[in-house]
């Protein structure tokens, strides 16, 4: 799921190969304030960014085995924004050394009529939600802390019911490719966060 708001890089004198470094876990709702106290202690920001947002899911189905899938995603609280584009590579989970899920990312700030122009390019949309939580950050590092929420009524973001009795922890980086050693420092951070959560390289194809 980019995900809650993403952190924009320009990019400069030809494209750069932006990579994804991601830890996942997960608190019960009644230990989320022990969570969000420790992160104040923690984080640059003492105060954590809120966010509430609303999130597609659009497939483009052709003749390989995967369909090709692109995440469409705007603020619901900071009027006038911009949507978000956001490709999602497949995930490189193989190399032990590595303590992060790794996978390249692709995002774009565009114009409001985003989801219109998928439509027109084939895309239909799979799935929707609507995601609130708290952004706090650590150097490079992003430390997400939200709610997921079902919309009970296709488009309309005024009904919605919680998904679970959780809220999401994802602890990433964005960086440009060969940068392997961000993801010591997320272990390191991620080592401080425990017990209240435990961050994990998780591979999304096991949840399948």
């Amino acid at each position: 799921m980019e995900a809650p708001p993403v952190t924009m890089m320009p990019v400069t004198g030809g494209t750069i190969n932006m990579m994804e470094y991601l830890l996942q876990g997960s608190v019960l709702d009644h230990s989320l304030e022990s969570l969000i106290h420790r992160l104040r202690g923690l984080c640059d920001n003492m105060e954590p960014e809120t966010f509430l947002d609303h999130e597609m899911v659009f497939l483009l189905k052709g003749q390989q085995a995967s369909p090709f899938v692109l995440r469409a995603r705007r603020s619901m609280d900071r009027a006038g924004g911009p949507w978000h584009l956001r490709y999602l590579g497949q995930p490189e989970v193989g190399d032990k050394n590595r303590h992060a899920l790794v996978r390249n990312c692709v995002d774009i700030a565009t114009s409001e009529n985003l989801t219109d122009f998928l439509m027109e390019m084939g895309f239909r949309m799979d799935h929707e939600f609507v995601a609130k939580g708290h952004l706090f950050r650590k150097g490079i590092m992003k430390i997400m802390v939200y709610k997921i929420f079902r919309i009970l009524v296709p488009g309309n973001t005024d009904s919605i019911e919680a998904l679970s009795l959780s809220y999401l922890v994802e602890l990433s980086v964005v960086a440009p490719a060969g940068q392997d050693m961000v993801s010591d420092d997320m272990r390191n951070f991620a080592e401080q966060l425990k017990p209240l959560v435990h961050l994990e390289k998780i591979d999304p194809k096991r949840l399948m």
